[in-house]
């Protein structure tokens, strides 16, 4: 896809009623030797609201496609909640409905990415279907005929991951743009439509209810769309979607669409000389047609279709209109999101919340304001298992049985008030009420933290100390860091700015979904100069600097392991008294990075990107979960982070995050509202400068391109950090709990343990005995130094021994399974020796005894 992107003009040229494409011909006799079928597939955009669907799903009438919990943002969520969710809805289609999603349906995400492909592969689907590409993209592949292809890994050497995807080739996924290319023609077989609804046709032509007198034209006139939409695909198989939001919700729509298209269907079929044969279906059916016609195998490759490898960000949907703000939108929600998946393993009910929050309208912070609050009372219930959740623009407050919990947008952090009972006196706990620590006067510093020297004027503020130098400018502001490690004399230079992004001032402006800048970003510039703080002690050192909107915290610790290397950012941000700005941080290095950066894809892979100067600024963002990294022949700078943004890299050698955006009015993309609900909000980084090993070649920037070990280490301390409970000082009457110590020796620190869940019994209250053990292990570069890591770490060439993984406890079952547990891929075996390639995902079905 990087290629394809290089390659591409993106000169929205207009196609003529095909606005996004081109004109489209066909021969009288281009269907003589084989008949077109035409597999036309009802579907909506909502969730049933009838069991009575039991009866459809058994019949073969109604198709679940996808199966999971939610139609998932491929774009901010990771690849724990991906999976988490995928499991959840798989297991309960199973109990329920007895259910095997054969195929996947992504039709709303704003971009695609190949983790979701892999994931689906891996859960043993066949077939999938994507709608929300680049709509110069989508033109391409239809006139290389390549809308139907083997989705396959970048790392992938043997096409074990490859899933075939088909990709609609229109403007959207409703009735107007799934027919064929002329949506003037395409609303005229909506039969919701018809006059007297509620909804019309925006092109002015209304259907017509097809009687035997009109039947021969009207059918000539919808045949037309689909030969000519055929014509962009290589089987004479063609899938006509017939759906929108919020569909088949009455029996009226399903009787007016039903009997109009048996009556066209009928016609159709009957005229042998049109080489046509038409039909309901559903999205498998359609799928299994297209393989029996071409003679494989499902989920085989058909002969002469093509391979594609890559990801389908950043999405456009016309002109220059880049749906590259939801990467931020609402980062407040986007990090409580990580926060509850850091402390979600065993809870079912908050699984669901997680799953139900990847959604893509809701970690995508594209959502009414009363629905995400609704999200974030679930998620902070789901966290703390309690009744009442208070919500105002600061914090949360949430009261419950046993005392009172706040959630500080700052830390983030849960802060507890255990509320005493009548033996307890005094509270265990205490809430920490101050929102920031004391800011000392620059005179103070000195004598207070006991620095060699602290320089101070009315340009800049001078700090040196044992660890580096670091200069403040408050007419930029900027901060410049000098970065030394301690094994070498060769200092690294990083700055960091922060700089303000303005929307346009006519026509579209940004909103939830879109980021239309106004130009290139300005500095920030604060009304009144910053107070410093710089703090330097025995376990860590920093330097903090208060703006208006944004307090900034950098931190070095001075401590063994992985906290010690790499630098602890983090951004308090507060923009709620902005008009219509983006704020966002920028880091420049002297890395020449030759256009090209990195940024991962949901946690689990990471994707080249090239700086593009012929798209605008605007496209050139992408989704950044977890890390994004520049680097050349010498050095790696990677900033991980632990929420959700987007990234770019506008000029060689810098990364630029956007934190937050406020904006007052809506994008038109469906939402209704501006983003005003902004809330204090602390974005947490590390940043992690790495060495190249003498001999170690640079990856160029289209093959695949892996953190290192350390920098994976990083992403997981980040990500999952270790959480501290207070312990009380008296013990209580009751007996002790006994220590719990589950594993008896580490694992190999290329195998990352992604989830060990239970499994639901028949009665949902209940667990099963068994259990479910998703393991990962990560692909990583081996060419970046790793001095001094103060921690043991070992690899162990894919292979581990779950038999003596677990302390106290046998391996009394273990199965390998689809990712999703619906399919055992082998019967289960007496070895718990296991092997995984590198990038690999696995689930076994495991019981402990």
């Amino acid at each position: 896809m990087l290629t394809v992107s290089e390659e591409l003009p993106f000169d929205n040229v207009d196609g003529g009623v095909w606005k996004q494409g081109f004109d489209i011909s066909y021969g009288p006799h281009d269907w003589d030797a084989e008949d077109l079928q035409v597999f036309v597939v009802p579907h909506s955009h909502n969730d049933p609201g009838s069991r009575e669907l039991a009866q459809l799903v058994g019949s073969g009438q109604l198709e679940m496609a996808t199966g999971g919990w939610v139609m998932p943002d491929e774009a901010n969520s990771h690849y724990f909640a991906l999976i988490d969710q995928l499991i959840e809805g798989h297991q309960w289609l199973e109990r329920n409905l007895g259910v095997t999603p054969r195929s996947g349906w992504a039709v709303d995400p704003f971009g695609h990415s190949p983790t979701m492909a892999y994931l689906l592969r891996r859960a043993n689907l066949t077939s999938m279907l994507v709608q929300r590409v680049h709509y110069a993209i989508k033109k391409h592949f239809a006139a290389t005929h390549s809308l139907e292809f083997m989705w396959r890994q970048s790392w992938d050497s043997d096409a074990s991951t490859d899933i075939f995807c088909h990709m609609m080739p229109f403007y959207s996924y409703d009735i107007p743009h799934t027919c064929g290319p002329d949506p003037k023609i395409c609303c005229q077989f909506d039969f919701k439509r018809l006059p007297g609804g509620r909804i019309n046709c925006p092109w002015k032509v209304p259907p017509r209810a097809i009687t035997e007198a009109n039947v021969a034209e009207r059918a000539a006139l919808l045949l037309d769309q689909y030969r000519k939409k055929s014509r962009l695909f290589r089987s004479n198989v063609l899938l006509v979607p017939l759906g929108d939001d919020f569909r088949y919700d009455k029996p009226q729509e399903w009787d007016a669409q039903f009997f109009n298209y048996q009556r066209l269907f009928d016609f159709l079929n009957g005229k042998p000389e049109l080489h046509v044969q038409a039909q309901f279906g559903t999205l498998s059916d359609y799928f299994d047609a297209l393989y029996k016609r071409t003679g494989v195998e499902p989920g085989a490759q058909p002969p002469g279709f093509p391979v594609l490898s890559g990801d389908f960000f950043s999405y456009a949907d016309r002109e220059d209109h880049y749906w590259t703000g939801y990467y931020t939108s609402r980062p407040f929600y986007k990090s409580l999101d990580r926060v509850l998946e850091a402390h979600l393993r065993l809870l079912t009910e908050a699984r669901r919340t997680l799953g139900l929050f990847q959604h893509h309208d809701a970690i995508t912070g594209t959502a009414k304001e009363a629905v995400v609050v609704d999200y974030g009372v679930r998620l902070l219930r789901s966290l703390v298992g309690l009744k009442q959740v208070i919500i105002n623009a600061a914090h949360y407050l949430v009261l419950g049985d046993k005392g009172a919990y706040r959630f500080d947008p700052e830390t983030p952090f849960l802060h507890m008030v255990s509320r005493p009972g009548p033996a307890q006196g005094a509270p265990a706990a205490c809430v920490v009420v101050s929102p920031t620590a004391p800011l000392l006067s620059p005179r103070l510093l000195r004598s207070l933290v006991g620095l060699k020297q602290v320089i101070i004027n009315a340009a800049h503020y001078l700090v040196l100390g044992d660890k580096g130098a670091y200069r403040f400018d408050p007419e930029t502001p900027f901060l410049h860091m000098s970065i030394r490690r301690v094994d070498e004399e060769r200092e690294q230079r990083v700055d960091m700015q922060f700089l303000v992004y303005g929307t346009r001032t006519s026509k579209d402006k940004s909103g939830a979904y879109l980021f239309l800048p106004d130009g290139e970003a300005q500095p920030y510039v604060p009304k009144e100069p910053p107070v410093l703080r710089v703090t330097e002690g025995p376990f860590f050192s920093e330097v903090a600097a208060y703006y208006e909107h944004v307090h900034q915290v950098v931190r070095l610790y001075n401590l063994p392991g992985v906290e010690g290397l790499s630098l602890d950012l983090s951004s308090l941000v507060d923009i709620r008294d902005y008009i219509n700005k983006e704020l966002a941080l920028r880091i420049r290095t002297d890395i020449d990075s030759q256009g090209t950066f990195f940024t991962d894809l949901n946690g689990f892979q990471v994707q080249p990107r090239r700086y593009l100067k012929k798209l605008p600024l605007q496209a050139n963002f992408y989704p950044m979960p977890v890390m994004a990294y520049i680097q050349d022949a010498q050095s790696r700078l990677t900033l991980h982070t632990a929420q959700a943004l987007g990234v770019s890299s506008l000029h060689d050698g810098q990364l630029e995050v956007i934190l937050d955006r406020r904006l007052m009015q809506d994008d038109n993309r469906g939402l209704g509202q501006g983003l005003k609900d902004n809330k204090r909000t602390r974005n947490h980084f590390r940043l992690l400068w790495e060495r190249r090993t003498l001999g170690s070649e640079v990856s160029d920037g289209h093959s695949t391109s892996y953190p290192s070990l350390l920098s994976h280490l990083t992403s997981v301390y980040l990500n999952a950090p270790v959480l501290a409970l207070p312990v009380a000082k008296r013990q209580p009457p009751a007996p002790s709990l006994r220590s719990f110590h589950p594993l008896a020796s580490s694992l190999p620190c290329d195998f990352h343990l992604l989830n060990l869940r239970t499994l639901q019994a028949e009665d949902e209250t209940l667990p099963s005995a068994e259990a479910a053990l998703i393991l990962h292990r990560k692909g990583f570069d081996c060419g970046l130094e790793a001095k001094n890591l103060g921690f043991n770490c070992t690899t162990s060439q894919g292979k581990v021994a779950l038999g003596s993984l677990f302390r106290d406890l046998d391996v009394g079952f273990l199965q390998p399974t689809s990712l999703t547990l619906l399919y055992p891929l082998s019967s289960p075996s007496n070895s718990t020796d296991v092997a995984l390639e590198p990038m690999e995902v696995a689930t076994f079905r495991l019981r402990l005894g």
